[in-house]
C-alpha cells in the first residue's frame, strides 16, 4: 500500500511548484535529427510516434544495462529473466518479442534462430548517444519483422578524446539457496570506454565485464562485451564508417524457457557483428548510402548443465546483409529509395540445417505543404524464398495547429516471418516446432496529439492493431510440450499518455519529472478454452511510470516508480532510487532497485530479484578538446 502512495505523490507533488523554466533537455530534443536509413527528420517534425532517451537521461537513471533503461519507456515491455542484463525479451505496445526489431545504428540485430537473442548487444551504456523507440509498424523503414515497432540504439560518433572507467557492485544481502553454494548473492562489473578524435577520423572503443553469482538457484551469470566503431571524412562529400562488436554471455537458465523441467539448464551465447558503410553526396540533392553487415551467433543450450550427453542444443546462425539507400531532395519534396538483401542460415544440432533469403525494396516520399501539413508516405516490397512476395504500404501525416501543438495520424502494415525455432525446434518435454506456420501480417491505425512549450512536453495517442495469422505458443495440458500455432486474428487497442517537465528552482537547483501511462485492451482470438498460452497471458494491460529527479549543486537524486498489471496476473509496483555526487572528474553513486521488495515475475516462472543495493564509481579523463 505504501508503494501506491509513493506513486501518487510522484504524480501530484510537482504540480505545486512555481519556478523558472529549465529547458535544456527539451531544447536538446528539439534540435535532434532522427537518422532513419534514408530520411533525416527533425524530431519536432516527426509524423510518427517516436520516443527518445538521451545520454543525459541515461546518466540519471538507476540502471546498469540497456535492458534496465528500456523498462522506464512507456509502451515498452522488458521481460527480464536474470540480473545484469543476462537475458531479456522486449516488446512494444502489447506485441510479442518476435514482433519487435532491435537495431544498432540502423543495422538489424535480430537473429533468425529466435528473438530471445535480440537483446544480446555488445554496447555499454557509456557508448550510447541516444535510444530511439519507434512505435507502430515499421516495415517501410526497416523491413520485415518490425511488426509492432523498432528500437534503434545510436552510439556516439563525434566525441572529444577521453578515457572513461565505470566500476560497480552490489548485493541483495540474501543468503544463497540450498545447493547453490555459500555466501550471499552479489555481482558487479567494470566498463572501460575511450574516444579518440584525430580531426577527420573518430574512434570509439569499449570493453566491459560483468559477473554475478545470481539472485536464486542456478542464475549465476557472466558476460563480456567489446565494441569498436569509427568513421573517416574523406572530404566534404564522402565518408566511411565501420563498427564491430563481440558478446560472450553465459548464465544459469533455471526456469527460463521450459519450467519446471529446466532447473539445471545453462546457456552460453556468443555474438559477433561487423558492419561497414559509407555516405556519398553525389550532388547537392542526391546522397547514396551503401552498407554491408554480418551478424554471427553461437548458442550452446544445456538442458542439464552437469550432463552434456543429454539434451544439449548447439546452434550456429548467421545473417549477411547488404543495403543500398538513397535520398533525393527537391523543391517538390524528399524522395527515399532503397534495396536490402538478407541471407540467413543456421546449422543446429536441434533445428537442423536451413537457409533462406530475403530481398526488399523501399520507396518513401516526404514533404511539407502550406508550412503546416507534414506528409510521409511509402511502401516496402519484400520477397522471401520461403514465403514469396508481399508488400507493405503506409502513410503518416501531421498538422501544426500552433507553434506548440501538433496532431498526427498514421496507418501502416507490416509482417513477421516465423523464426527457425518456431518452425523446427524439438526440445521435448518443453517445446516443439511447427513447420506449417504462416507469417503474421498486421495493419495498425493511430492518431495522436503532441504539445511542446519551453520546458514542457506532452503526448497522447490511441491505436488499433489488427494481426492476421497471429502466432502464439500453446498447449492443451502440462503433460504435452508447447507448440506454436497460427491462432487466427488478434486485435489490440491501446492508449498512450506521457508528460514531462524541467524546472529551474534556483541558480543551483533543478527539478524534473516525467509521467506516463499505457492501457492495452486485446480482443482474444477464437480458441478452445482449454488452450494454455505461453506468452499472451503475460501481456501488459496497465503500465504507469513516474520519475522525479532533483539536483542541487553537484548532488543529484533520481526516483523511479513503475506499476505494471499483466493480462492474467496481479499488478505490482517496483520502485528504484539513485543518489549521486559529481566531483570534477568522477561521479560516485549508490542505487537501490526494487526498494520495497516487491514479489513479481516478468516472464514464465522466473521471479525477479528482491531489493538490490549497488555502489558505483564513474571516472572520466578528458584528454584533448576537439577544436571548434
Amino acid at each position: 500500500m505504501k508503494n501506491k502512495y509513493v506513486l501518487l505523490a510522484l504524480f501530484v507533488v510537482p504540480f505545486f511548484g512555481k519556478a523558472q523554466v529549465a529547458n535544456d533537455s527539451i531544447a536538446e530534443l528539439d534540435e535532434l535529427i532522427i537518422h532513419e536509413n534514408r530520411m533525416q527528420i527533425p524530431f519536432q517534425q516527426s509524423t510518427r510516434n517516436i520516443q527518445v532517451i538521451t545520454k543525459e537521461d541515461i546518466k540519471k537513471l538507476p540502471v546498469s544495462s540497456i535492458n534496465e533503461v528500456l523498462t522506464y519507456v512507456s509502451g515498452v515491455d522488458i521481460r527480464q529473466r536474470g540480473p545484469f542484463g543476462s537475458q531479456a525479451d522486449i516488446s512494444i505496445d502489447g506485441g510479442s518479442f518476435e514482433q519487435t526489431m532491435v537495431l544498432w545504428n540502423g543495422v538489424k540485430m535480430g537473429d533468425a534462430q529466435t528473438a530471445h537473442h535480440s537483446m544480446n548487444l555488445p554496447i555499454p551504456l557509456e557508448a550510447i548517444e541516444r535510444i530511439e523507440v519507434l512505435k507502430g509498424p515499421a516495415a517501410r523503414i526497416y523491413g520485415i519483422n518490425a511488426l509492432t515497432g523498432a528500437i534503434n540504439i545510436v552510439t556516439k560518433t563525434q566525441t572529444d578524446d577521453f578515457l572513461q572507467l565505470h566500476a560497480y557492485g552490489g548485493s541483495s544481502f540474501k543468503d544463497k539457496d540450498a545447493g547453490d553454494g555459500n555466501g550471499m548473492y552479489a555481482g558487479g562489473g567494470l566498463q572501460t570506454t575511450a574516444g579518440i578524435n584525430t580531426g577527420k577520423v573518430n574512434h570509439l572503443v569499449s570493453i566491459g565485464k560483468e559477473e554475478t553469482n545470481g539472485q536464486r538457484y542456478n542464475t549465476a551469470a557472466k558476460n563480456l562485451k567489446t565494441m569498436y566503431q569509427g568513421n573517416v571524412a574523406l572530404n566534404d562529400n564522402h565518408s566511411v564508417n565501420w563498427m564491430g562488436g563481440y558478446l560472450d554471455n553465459e548464465f544459469g537458465a533455471n526456469g527460463y524457457y521450459a519450467a519446471p523441467h529446466d532447473k539445471e539448464s545453462y546457456e552460453i551465447v556468443q555474438t559477433l557483428m561487423l558492419s561497414v558503410g559509407s555516405n556519398h553526396r553525389i550532388t547537392d540533392n542526391l546522397t547514396i548510402k551503401p552498407r554491408i553487415s554480418n551478424r554471427y551467433n553461437e548458442d550452446d543450450y544445456r538442458f542439464y548443465r552437469n550432463d552434456l550427453s543429454r539434451a544439449r542444443s548447439l546452434h550456429y546462425s548467421n545473417a549477411f546483409m547488404f543495403e543500398l539507400n538513397g535520398i533525393y531532395t527537391s523543391t517538390v519534396g524528399d524522395f527515399g529509395v532503397g534495396y536490402e538483401m538478407r541471407l540467413e542460415d543456421i546449422n543446429s544440432s536441434n533445428l537442423g540445417e536451413h537457409d533462406r533469403k530475403n530481398h526488399g525494396w523501399f520507396a518513401e516520399y516526404k514533404n511539407t505543404f502550406f508550412e503546416k501539413l507534414l506528409v510521409n508516405v511509402g511502401a516496402y516490397w519484400n520477397y522471401n524464398t520461403d514465403y514469396g512476395f508481399q508488400w507493405y504500404p503506409g502513410a503518416d501525416v501531421a498538422y501544426l495547429l500552433t507553434n506548440d501543438w501538433k496532431v498526427q495520424a498514421s496507418i501502416g502494415s507490416s509482417q513477421r516471418i516465423p523464426s527457425f525455432t518456431d518452425l523446427y525446434v524439438n526440445q521435448r518435454p518443453g517445446n516443439i516446432g511447427n513447420r506449417d506456420l504462416k507469417p503474421e501480417a498486421a495493419w495498425q491505425y493511430e492518431v495522436g496529439v503532441n504539445y511542446t512549450k519551453q520546458n514542457k512536453r506532452f503526448a497522447a495517442s490511441v491505436f488499433e492493431r489488427n494481426i492476421s495469422d497471429f502466432i502464439d505458443w500453446t498447449r492443451i495440458s502440462t503433460d504435452v510440450p508447447y507448440q506454436p500455432q497460427n491462432l487466427g486474428d488478434q486485435v489490440m487497442r491501446g492508449l498512450n499518455v506521457r508528460y514531462n517537465q524541467d524546472i529551474q528552482i534556483a541558480a543551483n537547483q533543478k527539478l524534473g519529472y516525467s509521467l506516463s501511462y499505457q492501457y492495452l485492451s486485446p480482443k482474444k482470438q477464437d480458441a478452445a478454452s482449454e488452450i494454455i498460452s505461453k506468452y499472451t497471458i503475460e501481456n501488459l494491460k496497465h503500465q504507469a511510470i513516474a520519475g522525479i529527479n532533483y539536483t542541487i549543486n553537484d548532488f543529484g537524486i533520481q526516483f523511479q516508480n513503475r506499476y505494471l498489471k499483466r493480462e492474467l496476473n496481479d499488478g505490482y509496483f517496483v520502485s528504484d532510487l539513485r543518489l549521486m555526487y559529481q566531483f570534477p572528474s568522477f561521479q560516485v553513486y549508490t542505487q537501490a532497485t526494487n526498494i520495497f521488495n516487491s514479489t513479481y515475475k516478468e516472464v514464465a516462472a522466473v521471479p525477479m530479484p528482491s531489493r538490490w543495493i549497488q555502489l558505483g564509481v564513474n571516472y572520466r579523463l578528458n584528454l584533448k578538446k576537439t577544436s571548434e
